[in-house]
């Protein structure tokens, strides 16, 4: 974006305003966009495709009946969420409630302007990205608690503590496991960090060596607990809480919340594959400019929305743990294990100050071995949940 607009300025471009206004206005426009045309269109498209997956998981039907096998479910449930009324109690701190969920939202679309969807798109391409995201998204904590205190309801207060707690614990074994990445890359710059590697897996960060692998299972399960998704979604147990910090809400505030928590999995799938999975590199397929970004971006975005799936199906599938449980995961087994694995990150690297292709390559067959073990699970137990429904159609006396 920033190189756009230099250029624009160069032409002659905008000669009546000072550089800093184009600057800002131009921030300005790109983060409208991202924010009505993607994340709008990307975390309320998600909910239907969540629902589904928890359908398809727990064999059930699912919403079905609002546009062609129910696709059009999410803009139902948003139509509804805006026709509300917004209510707010009568003893809640009235300024600090209507505020509390623009911060979590601010939060949120902040981190937007450093994702790189491709080597020409990114709003701002900064030194510092990945701090700045680290950065910014401690805006959400603020804004649990500050929901959670303004509501005055004990259930909402227990769940905005538990919130804030939750997030600054794992925020550290989640910093912790970026470090080795920012080791291997030498920068902070996302788009670098993508540059630094390939279109091939053996050149991803995630194969690089024995302690990244560690450190983006690491991240990802930190990222999850951050992101209040299950088994860690704490602050809205439903059997303990009510709804949480959010139990006072309605309408349109309502769903900021939820389109944050929605919108979320994509931002922590845009981190992992910026980080650890090569992020927009594509082959070299095409001299079109316009073609070789439209690649690069498709490729980043699907790349980035099959872990959006697999947040969604870990949330069908595991139970919550208890809040005891969930600091204890923590702090006596992701802290020290992150920590202890950014010290041998950083003893590789002077052992191997250009990298070891051999153990890129090892690292590649091993992930290959994992993944297809896995997907030969799931194919054995979809198979055998088949034959038990066919059996139980067979021998039930109704059919």
């Amino acid at each position: 974006m920033q190189g756009y607009l230099d250029s624009l300025i160069a032409a002659g471009w905008f000669s009546a305003l000072p550089v800093q206004v184009v600057y800002a206005g131009g921030m300005l426009l790109a983060g409208a966009v991202v924010l009505f045309v993607f994340i709008l269109l990307v975390a309320g498209f998600t909910t239907f495709v969540e629902r589904r997956i928890w359908a398809r998981i727990h064999s059930r039907v699912g919403p079905n009946r609002v546009g062609p096998q129910g696709v059009l479910q999410w803009l139902a449930d948003g139509l509804k969420l805006f026709m509300k009324e917004d209510l707010i109690p009568a003893a809640a701190d009235r300024k600090l409630f209507r505020m509390a969920p623009y911060v979590v939202l601010m939060g949120f679309v902040a981190t937007f302007a450093v994702i790189p969807f491709s080597s020409r798109l990114v709003i701002a391409e900064m030194d510092i990205g990945l701090l700045f995201v680290l950065t910014v998204t401690s805006l959400v904590v603020v804004g649990i608690l500050m929901a959670g205190w303004a509501s005055n309801n004990k259930w909402s207060l227990i769940g905005g503590i538990r919130g804030a707690a939750q997030i600054v614990s794992y925020e550290i074994p989640a910093g912790l496991s970026i470090l080795p990445v920012v080791l291997l890359a030498g920068t902070l710059n996302m788009q670098e960090l993508i540059r630094q590697q390939g279109w091939a897996p053996w050149d991803w960060t995630l194969f690089a060596n024995p302690f990244a692998f560690v450190a983006f299972f690491l991240f990802f399960t930190a990222a999850l607990a951050e992101g209040n998704r299950t088994p860690f979604d704490l602050p809205e147990a439903e059997t303990e809480l009510v709804a949480g910090f959010v139990t006072e809400y309605s309408g349109v505030r309502y769903l900021m919340f939820f389109l944050v928590e929605w919108g979320n999995l994509y931002v922590i799938g845009a981190l992992v594959t910026t980080m650890f999975l090569g992020g927009w590199n594509i082959p070299p397929v095409t001299d079109s400019v316009f073609l070789q970004t439209l690649l690069e971006f498709l490729t980043f975005f699907f790349k980035a929305y099959f872990w959006v799936f697999v947040a969604i199906w870990i949330r069908g599938t595991l139970p919550r743990v208890r809040v005891d449980q969930l600091m204890s995961v923590c702090w006596k087994y992701l802290v020290p294990i992150a920590f202890v694995n950014a010290i041998a990150t950083a003893l590789w690297i002077i052992a191997f100050p250009h990298g070891n292709r051999v153990v890129a390559f090892v690292m590649t067959g091993i992930g290959a071995a994992l993944v297809a073990l896995f997907f030969s699970r799931v194919a054995f137990h979809l198979r055998r949940s088949r034959v038990r429904a066919r059996n139980q159609f067979t021998l039930s006396p109704f059919a």
